[in-house]
């Protein structure tokens, strides 16, 4: 756990931006190396890649590089690490993150773990998530996708195609903006 007022990792948030992706926390590994999705067994990078939303598999330290690409990167939980199961039961900080997205008005918001997008999503939106993929509620214009996590920690519950109809939406509305 990091102490309260320092930020694990910084956002990767602008304007105009097409796709954030919102994790739960940073892992340890990310924390200590100061890059998103750096756990060595961690399929984020990877699936970057074979979906087309990067032109090659980054490296976790590269993670600014996103930005050109219209994606974004943020934490529910921005002042703790590591494994859910390990953080506070404060640790999550919905109303942040609304005021992120109202904000910076991404055109999509992917969440890339189902614990962290349900406590989110009933907590900030009163919605039960019920499945993976696009959800019925918003945030303003921003629509919500969830993710199966690419944490080497879930593969059991691991899809590619949740992401492959993500990666065609981002590309749908970059096109579009």
């Amino acid at each position: 756990m990091q102490p309260l007022g320092m930020q694990v990792l910084p956002d990767l948030m602008q304007q105009g931006m097409t796709t954030v992706f919102c994790g739960s926390a940073a892992s340890s590994a990310s924390a200590s190396t100061g890059a998103y999705y750096a756990g060595p067994g961690n399929r984020f990078w990877p699936t970057l890649s074979e979906t087309g939303l990067t032109p090659h598999q980054f490296e976790p330290s590269e993670f600014q590089k996103l930005a050109a690409l219209g994606i974004g990167l943020t934490d529910l939980a921005k002042y703790e690490y590591g494994m859910d199961k390990g953080l506070s039961s404060a640790a999550y900080d919905t109303a942040a993150l609304i005021e992120k997205i109202k904000y910076f008005t991404p055109s999509l918001l992917a969440f890339t773990a189902k614990r962290p997008a349900s406590i989110f999503m009933l907590s900030a939106l009163d919605y039960n998530l019920k499945h993976y993929g696009e959800q019925a509620v918003r945030i303003g214009p921003t629509r919500i996708f969830v993710l199966p996590s690419p944490s080497g920690a879930a593969r059991r519950w691991w899809s590619l195609k949740p992401w492959l109809t993500l990666a065609n939406n981002h590309r749908l509305e970059r096109d579009e903006r």
